[in-house]
C-alpha cells in the first residue's frame, strides 16, 4: 500500500482514538486489515482502465455467456499496486452478472482474454434468447461509458473477517472498528460502481459476503452444479470484484453482486472458476 493511501486513513485513526481505542490497537488493525482496491466509476478524473458496456468482444468459439455483459477492464492500464490481487499484467477481464439471486447457482461469470486474443463482436442479448421485456429493460439500465479508476483503501464492513497471520493481541475490537469505518468511509474511500479487490459491501451487512458466497458455491458443488475442487474454507477465497448494482439499475436498489474466486484459481488465471453471488432484498 502506498504512503499516500496509508495517509488517507487518518480520519479513521482520529475517530477511533477519540472513541477511546488505544492507538496501538488502531495501528495493529489497520496493518492487518487494510487492503488496497480500485474503484471504477463513470465520473471523476482518474485514468481510463476499461469500459462499462460497449461492444461485446469474445473469441468466435467462446460459448454465449449466460448472463448480461457488465463491462471489461484493461489490465495493462491498471496500476500494479491498485490491488493486492495477483492479476495478470495485461489482457482484459470481462464481467457478466444478473443482479438477482437464484438459489445457489452462480449469477455471473468472468472471462479473461490474454493480450492479443483474436475476438469478434458478439450479440450482447444472447443471454436472453426469449428477449423478455423485463430483462431487456433491466439490461438497458446497466452503466455505459469509460471506467475511470481511483486508487482506494478498503476495510471490513462486517465483524466476521478472516485476517491473515496470528490473531491480534488484546480484546476483539472488530465491532468497534467496523462502526468507525461506517462513519468515516465516505470521507476516505467513497463507493463506486465496480470495485476490484478489497472487502465486499452490501446494503445489509451481517457476516462476510465472501463467506456467504463460499457457502453457496459449496452447496452448488454438492448438488452437482459446480465442477472442480471447491474449498469450504473462506481463507482460500478472495473478493475479485464488487458491483453495486443498486447504484445503477433502477428497481434493484438493494442489489450487490460479488465476484469471488479461490486463491489457487486466481494464481493459475482460471477466471472461468470465479463464482458470482448476489445480495438482493426486493
Amino acid at each position: 500500500m502506498t504512503p499516500e493511501t496509508w495517509d488517507r486513513l487518518s480520519p479513521f485513526r482520529d475517530k477511533a482514538i477519540a472513541q477511546g481505542i488505544p492507538a496501538e490497537d488502531v495501528e495493529r488493525w489497520l496493518s492487518a486489515a487494510a487492503r488496497p482496491c480500485a474503484t471504477l466509476t463513470l465520473d471523476g478524473d482518474g485514468p481510463v482502465v476499461g469500459e462499462f458496456g460497449g461492444p461485446l468482444l469474445l473469441p468466435a468459439d467462446t460459448p454465449d455467456p449466460k448472463h448480461p455483459y457488465l463491462g471489461s477492464v484493461d489490465l495493462a492500464a491498471l496500476p500494479a499496486d491498485a490491488t493486492d490481487l495477483p492479476l495478470p499484467p495485461d489482457g482484459r477481464l470481462l464481467f457478466f452478472a444478473f443482479p438477482e439471486s437464484d438459489g445457489y447457482d452462480s449469477q455471473g461469470s468472468v472471462v479473461y482474454l490474454p493480450a492479443g486474443t483474436a475476438v469478434v463482436e458478439r450479440d450482447k442479448n444472447a443471454w436472453d434468447p426469449f428477449e423478455w421485456d423485463d430483462n431487456l429493460a433491466m439490461f438497458a439500465k446497466y452503466p455505459q461509458g469509460p471506467m475511470r479508476m481511483t486508487a482506494q483503501v478498503s476495510l471490513p464492513f462486517h465483524e466476521e473477517v478472516v485476517l491473515p497471520g496470528p490473531p491480534l493481541p488484546g480484546p476483539d475490537r472488530s465491532e468497534e472498528f467496523v462502526a468507525v469505518w461506517d462513519g468515516t468511509r465516505d470521507d476516505i474511500a467513497p463507493a463506486g460502481t465496480l470495485q476490484l479487490g478489497g472487502y465486499a459491501d452490501e446494503e445489509c451487512i451481517d457476516g462476510d459476503p465472501v463467506a456467504t458466497a463460499v457457502e453457496w458455491v459449496t452447496h452448488a458443488a454438492q448438488a452437482g452444479h459446480w465442477d472442480g475442487p471447491v474449498s469450504d474454507d473462506v481463507a482460500d477465497w478472495v473478493l475479485l470484484a464488487d458491483w453495486q448494482a443498486r447504484e445503477d439499475v433502477e428497481g434493484w436498489e438493494s442489489s450487490s453482486v460479488h465476484f469471488v474466486i479461490q486463491r489457487d484459481d486466481l494464481a493459475a488465471r482460471r477466471f472461468d472458476r470465479a463464482y458470482t453471488s448476489v445480495f438482493w432484498n426486493p
